[in-house]
């Protein structure tokens, strides 16, 4: 209230301030015009009296002029008039002036020589008094004197300050209300619902439903309040969540357990991560700019590591806005609402990112990593953007590593090969650790490319190389042994070359597994759901991924017309929503193969045409997890057909969404979570009967059955999850040894 008050005395003395300054300068404007006025009258009234005044004098007419003097007086606020000869003396007067013009005014003591007036008091009345000279100012005859009524200009200037006196009176009332009104929804409102927000927060109760007050004046506070109450709450559920495991002899994997052990075995070391797409990204939004997170695991995985570790990630920055916001060495603390950590952005011309990205990793690597029957096209162009970016990006690492002991650098993908080897030779004392997002190909497939020996050497400078399942680490210790001549330790799973001792391990990614006590928002029911696609069905299928020929989404398109085919009474009843992200559509490939998926979805449509009914229903465009969720919840089947793929996140997406333990999951046995979810129903892709026949057999699974097959990949994905990958990856990392040992190969 205190406040309030002195806001109130601050505006009301400023607003009055303000009110008496225009209404003095209002008061001297118009003085002077009235005063002007007055002059301007009283010389019109002489001149026109001169002619007759001059004429009488000359023939010596008194009483004429008395007579004239007297009736010139019987006019609008002149008091009178009165005639004074060359010698001052009195010629004529008006009688309402023969009392107060017993003296001289002021104005007619010396006669003037030109017209004037001026204001004097006048028998105890403020008069104007005018005189104005007869004959020329050579021949002097007298003056003319012309007295009027002045009281009036000061009554219509005490008018005007009265005027003002109440606009302020009213200004003040309105400024008091208004300011009492705003203070008390905008201010006061706000912070006792913060206040009893912070409260209910402190009591434990769920507010995660309940959003604090966003008005201007309390956003940085709201933002504030915001962020720490999201920490309170993440710490209150995992510890919540850490007793309910000890309870039950359990070891989750949490962001906050993560963090925590990062900081113990980590000991203040912070981690360096690269990796060709960014956590954070800043894009322009009309005059605004806003920080987006761009979808992918990566981030949930490896963000709760570098907030712990005060760490440093390095990546492309590709946001329109995203060097607009960085210092002069490229370098923004993230996030943005909560700093933790230094995300630092490396700039690359279109021709870089033309030849390094979408040439040699995405029409190179790409295809000949997943066996997926495209050709892959390798340019020495290409090669040496990507050369050159490796090394770019090399730079950039060594140089904010400089002075750091045994610096942990985790890479990221085959957007990377060379990186490991160009900084390993210039810091052997990095621990370096790179991460393999996609499939190894077998050896004979691998030989395929020009640089493979460049390849190989560049990845083999780390000192530890991760794969997402066994399988694919045996094909690359297969290749190593194939194409560079090294001592390969099978027992142990290690490539000593040049002195060098590289450890290839297994680490299959996951997902986040939400906590019980976190519940997602309600979604809509299959048949509204469908409704919005203005579909009708009986059971739903679903299927998301990016447009890409690896997925095996052209198959899975046959195999759904296989199944109407083979089973009729389907038809009308069951329906497949793919959910398809466009992807790399410059690159000729996949902008041919989103066509191609788009021509055969309506092919398959047409065949089984009818009203109110598709069997494929395509939705090509970017879809967020929120959109995603409802399909994921509602569908009866979900389709993972991936021709070849490292892990394939969609298949633990579509179990952590099945809080209700229900669904069938239909799995390609190429993808690698094949090897996590034994209980999905497993199948080659390539053979459209069977994956039609599977779609019959999880439409008619059992429901006790399939329940407990959801209920067992529920509790490996909870078991396995994101954390535990990012926690395991980066303890072994830090294990390693970087010590030269073995002989040189």
């Amino acid at each position: 209230m205190r406040i309030t008050f002195r806001l109130i005395v601050s505006l009301v003395v400023a607003v009055a301030g303000v009110a008496a300054l225009f209404a003095r300068f209002q008061v001297i404007e118009e003085r002077t015009r009235l005063e002007t006025e007055m002059d301007r009258r009283a010389l019109l009234l002489c001149e026109s009296l001169q002619d007759n005044v001059e004429s009488l004098l000359a023939r010596g007419s008194s009483p004429a002029l008395g007579r004239l003097v007297e009736k010139f007086s019987n006019r609008e606020r002149v008091k009178g008039t009165a005639v004074y000869g060359a010698d001052g003396s009195v010629l004529a007067v008006s009688k309402a002036l023969s009392e107060p013009l017993k003296e001289r005014p002021h104005g007619v003591k010396d006669l003037p020589t030109k017209p004037s007036g001026t204001f004097e008091m006048l028998a105890g009345v403020r008069m104007h008094v005018f005189g104005h000279p007869l004959g020329d100012p050579e021949n002097n005859k007298g003056v003319i004197l012309l007295v009027q009524e002045a009281a009036h200009i000061p009554a219509h200037l005490n008018n005007i300050w009265k005027r003002a006196f109440l606009r302020v009176l009213i200004q003040m009332a309105l400024i008091t209300l208004i300011t009492l009104l705003v203070v008390r929804w905008s201010v006061q409102g706000p912070i006792a619902r913060m206040a009893d927000w912070m409260k209910r927060l402190r009591a434990g109760e769920d507010l995660s439903n309940l959003s604090v007050p966003k008005e201007d004046a309390l956003s940085p506070i709201a933002r504030e309040v915001s962020t720490f109450a999201q920490h309170l709450n993440r710490a209150r559920t995992a510890a919540e969540e850490e007793a309910r495991l000890r309870h039950q002899s359990e070891a989750l994997w949490t962001p906050e357990k993560l963090k925590e052990v990062m900081k113990n075995r980590l000991q203040g070391k912070p981690l360096i991560v690269v990796s060709n797409r960014e956590p954070y990204m800043h894009l322009h939004r009309g005059r605004k700019i806003e920080c987006i997170i761009p979808a992918g695991g990566l981030v949930a995985a490896l963000d709760p590591v570098l907030r712990a570790t005060d760490g440093l990630w390095i990546a492309h920055g590709s946001g329109d806005a995203d060097w607009d916001v960085v210092d002069d060495k490229n370098r923004i603390r993230v996030p943005p609402e909560d700093p933790h950590y230094t995300l630092k952005r490396v700039a690359l011309t279109e021709e870089e990112e033309n030849g390094y990205y979408f040439g040699f990793s995405n029409e190179g690597l790409w295809p000949l990593c997943h066996i997926a029957h495209a050709r892959p096209i390798f340019r020495p162009s290409d090669w040496e953007q990507y050369t050159a970016v490796n090394a770019k990006f090399a730079a950039n690492v060594l140089e904010e590593i400089e002075g750091m002991t045994e610096p942990l650098v985790l890479l990221q993908d085959y957007h990377f090969a060379l990186l490991p080897r160009l900084i390993k030779d210039k810091r052997p004392d990095a621990r370096i650790g790179l991460f393999w997002h996609i499939p190894w190909t077998n050896p004979e497939a691998f030989g395929i490319c020009p640089w493979q020996k460049e390849i190989l050497y560049g990845m083999l400078g780390a000192d530890l190389i991760g794969f997402h399942t066994q399988f694919h680490a045996n094909n690359f210790l297969d290749t190593v042994d194939r194409t560079l001549e090294c001592r390969i330790e099978w027992e142990r799973f290690t490539i000593n070359k040049g002195g060098h001792s590289t450890l290839v391990k297994p680490f299959p990614i996951s997902v986040d597994f939400p906590s019980e006590t976190k519940k997602g928002a309600p979604v809509p029911g299959k048949e509204e759901l469908l409704k919005e696609l203005g579909v009708k069905a009986e059971f739903l299928a679903v299927g998301v991924d990016r447009v890409d020929y690896t997925k095996g989404i052209l198959e899975r398109f046959r195999a759904v017309e296989r199944f109407l085919e083979k089973y009729p009474d389907y038809q009308g009843r069951f329906t497949l929503v793919q959910l398809g992200a466009p992807s790399r559509t410059h690159i000729k490939r996949y902008a041919d193969f989103l066509a191609e998926v788009d021509q055969e979805a309506d092919r398959i449509n047409l065949k089984f045409k009818a009203k109110s009914w598709k069997a494929i229903v395509f939705l090509k465009r970017h879809h967020n997890p929120a959109e995603i969720r409802p399909f994921y919840k509602r569908a009866d089947v979900c389709l993972v057909t991936s021709l070849h793929d490292g892990m394939n996140l969609v298949a633990k997406e579509f179990v952590v969404a099945r809080d209700d333990s229900d669904g069938v999951l239909i799995l390609s046995r190429f993808a690698g979570a094949s090897r996590e979810l034994r209980d999905a129903l497993l199948i080659n892709p390539y053979d459209v009967e069977q994956t039609a026949d599977a779609i019959y057999t999880g439409l008619n699974l059992d429901p006790a059955d399939r329940r407990e097959r959801m209920r067992r990949m529920r509790e490996n994905v909870r078991e396995n999850n994101i954390y535990r990958w990012a926690g395991n990856l980066v303890l072994e990392l830090a294990q390693v040894s970087t010590s030269q040992e073995g002989p040189r190969g």
